[in-house]
């Protein structure tokens, strides 16, 4: 899949794809962002096949019915009952007590659509999994995409969130309109 993926995206449509997770981060929580199109879905997915890692990403456990299931699953869904936060937050922390490598990659701003305020579930799930937060980043004017640093949460979120909302202005998403790095 690699292969095909690095075709793709690089060769077809010029994209750059750069980053490595450092050799004794096994488990952690990815962050992807700016997320203003289902196209970042397709930029990321292929990004994460070039760069050969197996993320997972939640989804409504109702989108998980034949055929739609099989092919949500081969491409890293895991289906969660999202009935209240709460249990989806449980369901995914116990996911990285479960697994001796595992990568949940998590959309902040929770939507396509411009979002007044950040989800704090990926720092919520990374404090109570006691794993890193690695954050990755989609440019559209450049065609980059990849990984950046790994963030070891402290605790304090405002602290965290600076440092993460510093290296996320950088890039430009696809629809900048929908774009917002509220806290």
């Amino acid at each position: 899949m690699k292969r095909i993926a690095y075709f793709i995206l690089v060769k077809l449509l010029g994209w750059e794809i750069s980053g490595t997770v450092p050799e004794n981060v096994t488990k952690a929580v990815i962050t992807v962002a700016p997320h203003t199109s289902l196209w970042d879905f397709v930029v990321g997915r292929l990004a994460f096949w070039i760069l050969n890692i197996n993320v997972k990403f939640i989804i409504n456990k109702k989108y998980f019915f034949w055929p739609l299931g099989g092919l949500l699953k081969l491409l890293g869904g895991v289906p969660v009952k999202q009935d209240k936060a709460t249990k989806v937050l449980f369901q995914i922390t116990q996911l990285f007590k479960t697994k001796e490598s595992f990568f949940m990659v998590i959309t902040p701003e929770g939507t396509r659509s411009i979002a007044k305020e950040w989800k704090k579930g990926f720092y919520q799930i990374a404090k109570i999994a006691k794993v890193p937060v690695i954050l990755a980043f989609i440019d559209y004017k450049f065609k980059k995409g990849g990984l950046g640093p790994v963030i070891n949460i402290t605790g304090d979120f405002n602290r965290d969130f600076n440092d993460i909302k510093n290296f996320y202005k950088q890039f430009h998403a696809k629809h900048p309109e929908k774009y917002n790095l509220s806290g």
